[in-house]
This record gives structure tokens, C-alpha cells and sequence, in this order.
């Protein structure tokens, strides 16, 4: 168990003051995500790191402060809404074991009956928010006011233009989603799950955001 007090912020400020100075060589030497045009557009070299204390005090550095679209982050959030929700239910959907394949992967859905191997990788996640679909009449409102009370930011919000691009590149996803929904394991239309997946995804925060939201 992790004391409160096992670490002091200025001790972890001069950390990953470190970290930072250290991978400002590395800058540029990574790609940005290409398959949704909108992530093809963001700056490649932004870095920016937070970590969140207990006791409220926050430590960051770089471009910490700047918000970007968290995509994939946004599933432990939904997971934990999810389970929160349903329980052990939940794992009659999903399942918790690595996939040993590409987070995207349809060739474990067919040999395990549209049951995905766990919650992360997409067609997990898809059906984390298809249960959530059902809860919410409106789940990207619902999830949004979750992420801004958590964060304590009233003015977070999803950026349009990367839903849209997503929505409109979200092929393999709705095949997933339909590939599933043959075989049970899908309640909603598609359509409308992948629409709040989508917008799910685009929400934009900041590393100081993201880490005062973990805290839950």
C-alpha cells in the first residue's frame, strides 16, 4: 500500500524535470498517428509530463498544460464507469486477457465468439461503450461531465474536427462492432456506438488533466 506521504513533490519535480531535459534529443525522431487524418496534424515534437499527489499537489513539466486528444486513454475511464455499473457482469462480455495481437486485431473475435480478449483493446472498448450506450441516453454528455468533475475543469471539452475524422476513418471499428453484434455480444446500433466512441476518443485534456483525473 502506497503511504500518502511516500513522495515529495519537489523531489519528483526534479525528476521529471530530468526525463524531460533527457528526451529533448529524442524530439522528432517519433512519427503522430496517420490513420486518422486529424492526429497526422498535431506538432510531433510536444511533450509534456504531470503527476498528480494525493494530498492535491500537482507536479509537471514541458507542455503539460497544453490539451491534445486522448483517444485510447479515454478506456480506462469507461472501463472503471463501466465496471463501477455492472460488476463482475461485465466480464461475461469482456474479457481480462492480454490478446497477443494488434489493438485493432478481428482474428480472435471469430474463434471466441465476439468476445474480446479484454477492455482495452478496441473491440473491448467498443463494447464497454455499448454497454454504457444502454445506460446513458446520451453518454458523451454523461462522460464529459464526469471527466471535467474529475479533472476540475468545467471547460473541457471534445474537439469536432478529430470526431468527425475518426468517425469518418472508424471502417475497421464498425466492422468490429458488427462482427461482434452477430454473434450477441452487441446491444446498439453500431452507428450510435461508434458515434460516442468517436467523440470519446477526441476529448481533449492536458497531462495536468489527465493526471488529477486518475485520482478517482
Amino acid at each position: 500500500m502506497v503511504q500518502k506521504n511516500s513522495f515529495k513533490a519537489p523531489q519528483l519535480q526534479d525528476v521529471i524535470d530530468k526525463i524531460a531535459l533527457q528526451a529533448q534529443p529524442l524530439y522528432g525522431q517519433g512519427k503522430v498517428a496517420n490513420y486518422i487524418p486529424a492526429l497526422a496534424r498535431v506538432p510531433p515534437q510536444q511533450f509534456g509530463m504531470a503527476i498528480a499527489l494525493l494530498d492535491g499537489q500537482v507536479v509537471s513539466t514541458g507542455q503539460a498544460q497544453v490539451p491534445f486528444s486522448i483517444q485510447s486513454i479515454s478506456k480506462l475511464f469507461t472501463f472503471v464507469l463501466a465496471l463501477k455499473m455492472s460488476g463482475d457482469a461485465l466480464w461475461k462480455r469482456v474479457g481480462r486477457e492480454p490478446s497477443g495481437a494488434a489493438f485493432n486485431s478481428m482474428v480472435q473475435l471469430e474463434t471466441e465468439q465476439g468476445i474480446p480478449r479484454n477492455p482495452f483493446i478496441n473491440a473491448g472498448a467498443l463494447v464497454i461503450t455499448d454497454m454504457l450506450t444502454s445506460r446513458f441516453a446520451h453518454l458523451d454528455i454523461a462522460l464529459l461531465g464526469l471527466l471535467r468533475r474529475l479533472s476540475d475543469s468545467p471547460d473541457l471539452n471534445w474537439d469536432m474536427q478529430t470526431a468527425k475524422s475518426e468517425r469518418e476513418t472508424a471502417h475497421r471499428n464498425m466492422a468490429l462492432a458488427y462482427f461482434m453484434k452477430s454473434y450477441g455480444n452487441f446491444v446498439n446500433e453500431p452507428e450510435l456506438v461508434l458515434d460516442n466512441y468517436c467523440r470519446q476518443c477526441a476529448t481533449e485534456m492536458s497531462c495536468i488533466q489527465l493526471a488529477k483525473a486518475s485520482i478517482f
